[in-house]
C-alpha cells in the first residue's frame, strides 16, 4: 500500500480521523513535552490533560471537521476518546449521546418565557424564602415560574404551584429520615427541577441549605465527593441529597462522617409519600451556607439568613428597576451566589420569568447564551468575565446575523474582575446585533454580603477610568492620567439602597476618595459570620463593618475595585497589584487568554521581601518562540513594576489551578512553582534580598509616618475646636444678632486656619442681591461650619423644632438665628413655615438644606418642596449654596478627620414662575438642576413628591 492510499484510508475512517485530531490538540496543549500515545480510549482530563474550556475548542473542531453536531452529552460528559467516536458514528440511541447534523439555524419563534400574569413581587410583609413560594403558589399556583432551555423545542417549565407541591414531598421525606430544624442538608445536584424541589424542601423541613458543586462527569463521581468531605464535615451535614447515578458511592463514603445520616435523590425523598409537618421559620434563622470559592482546603461556610437573602433580593431589583416584562436569562450555576440569588431567587422573588441553562450546556455552545437571549427576549442576564469572553473567542462572525440582543436591558458582568478590554470588544463586536453599549453594568458583590452590593445607574453604560500605575504604587493615590504608564479600572457603580461602602487603611482609618484601601461594607445583607468559624469570624468583622478582601478607591461615589488585598506583592517598597501583570502579560500573542498567574514568594529568607512570579500556559514548544515570549514578558512587567520578574515559569495549558468559578488560584500557584523545577538564583542573590528587605522595611516606614500623621492631625483638629469653643459661646452673649455672627464667622475661620483647612469661597457677591431664601447641599456635620467661615453676613438655619424642646440646645440656636420647624403637627408646621416666609420677605435669609439629612455615599438626593414654597410664597428668588469638601473631612458615622481643601460656591439668584404648588416645582428642579453638576457627585434619586404638600398647600396657593 502507498503512502497516498494509507492516507486517504485514515481520511475515510473515522476513528483514524478522530485521534488526529484529538492528537493534535493535545500536542497543541503540551508543547515540547512528551505525552502517552492519543489512544480510543484514553481519557480526556486524567491522559490527555484538557479541561472544560480545552473542551469548548476540541469540540469545535470535532463539529467542523465532520461536518455533524455533538450532543451536549458528548461535548461536556465523553469520558473518553471513544465515548465521543461513539456519538459521531452510531446513530441517536437509548443511553446513547449522539450527534445531529449541525443545523444552520436554530427555531426563531419561541413560546413566551412566561404567562399574561401581572407583574407581582412578593411584598415587604413576607419575611422568609419559603414565604415567598407560598405567597406566589397561593396567588398565582399556575403562573410559568422557570423554562429550562431547550435548543430545538420548548423546554420544560415549573409553576410556582407545582414547586410548591414537589418541596413539601421533598420536605417530608427529609423529616421521616430524621432532619430536623436547623440541620444543615447539602445538594450535590445539577442545574434541573430536581434542585428546586430540594432547595425549597430543605427549607420547609426547617433545615439550611448547603449548596455545593455537582460532578461534571459521572466517571468522576467518586473523586468529586471525596473532594467535597471538608466541606459536609465543617458544615455538619445530616443530609446529602444527591443525583441517582451518585448515590452507591456517596453512601460508601458517608462512614467517613460523623453527621452524615441520610443520602437521597429527589425522587426517593419525594416518593416516600411522607406528609410536612409545618415548621415555624424566622427571618434571622440562617437559610443558606455559601461556601466560598478555594474552600476545599480550609471551608469557610458564610451564613446567610432569610433576611439577608430578601433584604439582598430587594435591593439589587430596586438597583435594576425589574418589572413588567422582564425575562432573566442566566446559564450560572446553581451552587454559586450569582446563580442562585441573583438569579433563581431573585426571578422568583419578583414574579418575573427566568429562562435557565446548565453551566455544562453554555460551555458546550457557548453561543446558547445569546440564542436564549434573541430567542426569548430576555432584558437582564450576565456573568463573569470570562463568559463573555469566552463568547468573543467561540461566536463566529457568520452567526452574528442570527442573533437579536436589542431587548437586552441589563448585561451584568461580575464575580471576578472585569476588564476594560473584554468590555469594548464586546460592545464593537455585538454591535451589529443589536446590542448596546449602554446595556453593560459592571457591578461587585461578594458572598458575604448575600451576592450583590455595589450597581452602577441603569442604562449610562460602562464608566472605565485610566489611572496613573506607578503612583498608585507609590502613595496608593488614584490619579487620572494618560499615555504610557497607566491602568485601565472600571467602576462597579454605587452601594445597594440601605447598604454602605467605605475604603480604610491597615490602621482602620477611613480613606478619603481616590485613595486606595480595604473595602469595607454593611448593611442588612451582611453576613454574621462564618459557620462554625470563630477565628475566621473575628478576622471579617470590624464592629458592624465587614471586611471585604479587596483593595479599592472611591471617585464620585463609585467604587473601583484595584486587588485582592492577600494577593498584594510588595516588591522593592513598591504595591504589585497580580492582576495588573496578569492584563499586561495577557495581551501577548502566544500565550493562552486568562491563564496568566502572578504571585509573590517570600523565599526562604524572609525579610518581608518578596519575589514576582509569573507563571503562564502556552501552546508554544520551539526553544526559540519561548526564548521571545520570556523577553516579550520581561519588558512588559518592567513597564508596570519597574524591573522585570525574578522568574518566568511558562507551563503548559491546565498546569495553573483555578476554582470551579475558573478564577485563578495563585496561592496554590505558588505552591505549583515551589515544587517545580526552577532554575539556581544568581549567586549574589542574598544581596538583592538585602536590598529589597530594606526597600521594603522603607515603604512601611513611610506608612506608618503617614497613618501617625493622621492622627496627629485628627487629634490637633479637635484640640483646636476645644480651644476655641469658648470663644464661641461668648459670641452668643453679644447683644446684636450681627455682632454675634460676625464673631461666629471670625472664629470659624479661624478653626480652618488652625487646622491647615484651606477654604474658597466662589460668588459671594451674589448674596448681595437683595432677600432670598438660601439652600445648601448637606454632606457632613461640618457644612454648618464651612458656611458660617465662608458667608460674611447673618442667615437664619432652619431646625427641626424637636431641637428647640431642650433649653441648652434652644438658647445657643437660637442666639444664632435659627428658625424652628415642625415636622409633625400639620397646623403648627404650617404656622412655622408662614413664618419662615415672612422672614424671607423681610430680609432674614432662611437657609435649608432641602436634603432633609445627609448620608456616607456621595451623589445629591431628592430635595423636599418646603424651601421653595418659602420661596413662592415671599415671592423671593432662591440662592444656591454648593459645598464641597466637607465630606471628604469628615463622612457620616466618622469622627477622625482627614485633611482637605473647602469650597462653597454661591449660585446667581432663580427667581419663581409664578405661584402656587406647580410654580414651587418647577423652582425645585431648577436650582436642583444648576447645583448638581457644581457638588462633582453623582444625582442619588429623582426628585420624590414633597413632604410639605398637605401642610402649605393653602398658604402657597390660596386659590
Amino acid at each position: 500500500m502507498t503512502g497516498n492510499d494509507a492516507d486517504t484510508r485514515a481520511a475515510n475512517d473515522p476513528a483514524a480521523r478522530l485521534l488526529s485530531i484529538v492528537e493534535g490538540m493535545v500536542r497543541e496543549l503540551k508543547p515540547g513535552r512528551s505525552t502517552a500515545p492519543v489512544r480510543l480510549d484514553s481519557a480526556l482530563d486524567r491522559d490527555l490533560g484538557l479541561d472544560s474550556l480545552a473542551r469548548v475548542e476540541l469540540t469545535g473542531r470535532i463539529e467542523a471537521a465532520f461536518g455533524q453536531r455533538l450532543s451536549d452529552e458528548a461535548a461536556t460528559g465523553a469520558a473518553s476518546v471513544r465515548d465521543l467516536l461513539d456519538a459521531l458514528t452510531a446513530p441517536a440511541a437509548e443511553g446513547r449521546a449522539a450527534a445531529t447534523p449541525v443545523p444552520a439555524a436554530l427555531p426563531e419563534s419561541a413560546p413566551p418565557a412566561g404567562d399574561d400574569a401581572d407583574y407581582a413581587p412578593a411584598p415587604p410583609s413576607v419575611l422568609t424564602l419559603d414565604g415567598v413560594l407560598a405567597w406566589h403558589a397561593d396567588r398565582h399556583p399556575d403562573r410559568r415560574h422557570l423554562r429550562l432551555y431547550a435548543d430545538d423545542n420548548d423546554g420544560e417549565a415549573l409553576t410556582y404551584g407545582a414547586l410548591s407541591e414537589r418541596a413539601q414531598a421533598v420536605a417530608g421525606g427529609l423529616q421521616a429520615a430524621g432532619v430536623g430544624q436547623g440541620d444543615t442538608v447539602a445538594l450535590m445536584l445539577p442545574t434541573g427541577l430536581a434542585y428546586f424541589a430540594a432547595f425549597f424542601g430543605t427549607l420547609l423541613a426547617g433545615a439550611i441549605c448547603v449548596p455545593i458543586y455537582p460532578p461534571s462527569r459521572n466517571v468522576r463521581i467518586e473523586e468529586h465527593v471525596r473532594r467535597h468531605l471538608g466541606i459536609l464535615a465543617n458544615a455538619g451535614a445530616r443530609a446529602l441529597i444527591v443525583p441517582g447515578e451518585a448515590v452507591p458511592l456517596a453512601r460508601l463514603l458517608r462512614a467517613q462522617s460523623d453527621t452524615l445520616g441520610v443520602v437521597a435523590t429527589v425522587e426517593e425523598l419525594a416518593g416516600r409519600g411522607n406528609p410536612l409537618r409545618p415548621v415555624r421559620v424566622a427571618a434571622e434563622d440562617p437559610a443558606l451556607l455559601q461556601y466560598t470559592s478555594g474552600s476545599t482546603g480550609a471551608p469557610k461556610g458564610v451564613i446567610l439568613t432569610h433576611a439577608n437573602l430578601l433584604a439582598n433580593i430587594r435591593a439589587m431589583s430596586a438597583a435594576l428597576a425589574v418589572g413588567t416584562g422582564d425575562v432573566f436569562v442566566s446559564w450560572l450555576p446553581l451552587y454559586h451566589d450569582m446563580g442562585l440569588i441573583g438569579a433563581w431567587l431573585g426571578t422568583l422573588h419578583q414574579g418575573v420569568p427566568l429562562v435557565l441553562m446548565s453551566p455544562l450546556a453554555f460551555l458546550a455552545r457557548p453561543s446558547r447564551w445569546l440564542r436564549a437571549i434573541s430567542r426569548f427576549r430576555g432584558t437582564i442576564s450576565g456573568g463573569p468575565n470570562f463568559g463573555y469572553e469566552l463568547l468573543l473567542r467561540q461566536v463566529r462572525d457568520e452567526e452574528l446575523g442570527g442573533f437579536d440582543l436589542s431587548s437586552w436591558r441589563v448585561a451584568f458582568n461580575g464575580a471576578e474582575p472585569v476588564s476594560a478590554e473584554t468590555i469594548e470588544r464586546f460592545c464593537e463586536r455585538f454591535a451589529p446585533a443589536g446590542f448596546r453599549r449602554e446595556a453593560v453594568a459592571p457591578v461587585y458583590g461578594l458572598a458575604e454580603n448575600s451576592v450583590g452590593l455595589a450597581f452602577p445607574p441603569l442604562g449610562r453604560g460602562p464608566l472605565i477610568e485610566t489611572i496613573d500605575r506607578d503612583e498608585l504604587a507609590r502613595s496608593r493615590r488614584a490619579i487620572p492620567a494618560s499615555g504610557d504608564g497607566t491602568l485601565r479600572v472600571v467602576a462597579c457603580g454605587h452601594a445597594l439602597p440601605d447598604h454602605d461602602i467605605r475604603i480604610v487603611d491597615a490602621a482602620g482609618f477611613e480613606l478619603p476618595e481616590r485613595h486606595e484601601g480595604r473595602l469595607q461594607f454593611r448593611g442588612p445583607s451582611a453576613t454574621r459570620g462564618y459557620w462554625r468559624n470563630a477565628e475566621a469570624t473575628r478576622r471579617l468583622r470590624d464592629g458592624d463593618w465587614r471586611q471585604s478582601g479587596d483593595l479599592a478607591y472611591l471617585a464620585g461615589g463609585e467604587v473601583y475595585i484595584t486587588a485582592r488585598e492577600k494577593d498584594l506583592i510588595i516588591r522593592g517598597g513598591r504595591n504589585i497589584h497580580p492582576a495588573d501583570v496578569e492584563a499586561a502579560v495577557g495581551s501577548l500573542s502566544g500565550l493562552l487568554p486568562g491563564r496568566i498567574a502572578a504571585f509573590g514568594d517570600a523565599g526562604q529568607g524572609g525579610g518581608g521581601s518578596e519575589r514576582l512570579i509569573v507563571m503562564a500556559e502556552t501552546r508554544k514548544r520551539e526553544p526559540a518562540a519561548l526564548d521571545a515570549l520570556r523577553a516579550a514578558i520581561n519588558g512588559r512587567v518592567a513597564e508596570i513594576a519597574g524591573s522585570p520578574p525574578d522568574d518566568i515559569a511558562l507551563v503548559p495549558a491546565n498546569t495553573i489551578p483555578r476554582t470551579s468559578s475558573g478564577k485563578i488560584r495563585r496561592q496554590a500557584c505558588r505552591t505549583v512553582w515551589q515544587r517545580g523545577s526552577m532554575e539556581r538564583p544568581p549567586a549574589f542573590a542574598w544581596l538583592a534580598s538585602v536590598k529589597l528587605a530594606a526597600a521594603v522595611a522603607g515603604r512601611r516606614l513611610r506608612h506608618g509616618f503617614r497613618t501617625a500623621a493622621g492622627i496627629l492631625y485628627a487629634g490637633w483638629a479637635w484640640s483646636m475646636l476645644a480651644l476655641l469653643a469658648p470663644l464661641l459661646w461668648l459670641a452668643l452673649l453679644l447683644p446684636y444678632r450681627s455682632w454675634r455672627w460676625q464673631a461666629i464667622h471670625r472664629t470659624a475661620r479661624l478653626l480652618l486656619l488652625t487646622t491647615a483647612t484651606p477654604l474658597r469661597v466662589h460668588g459671594v457677591d451674589n448674596l448681595a442681591r437683595g432677600n432670598a431664601v438660601l439652600v445648601a447641599n448637606h454632606a457632613s456635620y461640618l457644612d454648618v461650619l464651612a458656611l458660617a467661615a465662608a458667608l460674611p453676613r447673618p442667615v437664619a438655619f432652619i431646625a427641626k423644632a424637636e431641637l428647640g424642646q431642650k433649653w441648652y440646645s434652644r438658647w445657643p440656636l437660637q442666639r444664632i438665628g435659627v428658625l424652628f420647624v415642625e415636622r409633625f403637627d400639620r397646623r403648627r408646621g404650617l404656622e412655622d413655615y408662614r413664618a419662615v416666609a415672612r422672614a424671607a420677605r423681610d430680609g432674614g435669609s432662611p437657609l435649608f438644606f432641602p436634603e432633609g439629612t445627609f448620608r456616607r455615599a456621595p451623589g445629591l438626593m431628592p430635595f423636599r418642596l418646603g424651601a421653595f414654597l418659602c420661596a413662592v410664597e415671599a415671592e423671593v428668588p432662591v440662592i444656591s449654596l454648593v459645598l464641597t469638601g466637607t465630606r471628604s473631612i469628615l463622612p457620616s458615622d466618622s469622627w477622625f478627620p482627614r485633611h482637605h481643601r473647602v469650597d462653597v460656591t454661591v449660585g446667581s439668584p432663580l427667581a419663581p414662575d409664578g405661584d402656587g404648588w406647580h410654580a414651587a416645582l418647577a423652582l425645585r428642579d431648577r436650582t436642583r438642576a444648576v447645583m448638581l453638576p457644581l457638588t462633582g457627585e453623582r444625582d442619588a434619586g429623582d426628585a420624590e413628591p414633597a413632604i410639605f404638600a398637605s401642610r402649605f398647600s393653602a398658604a402657597a396657593d390660596p386659590g
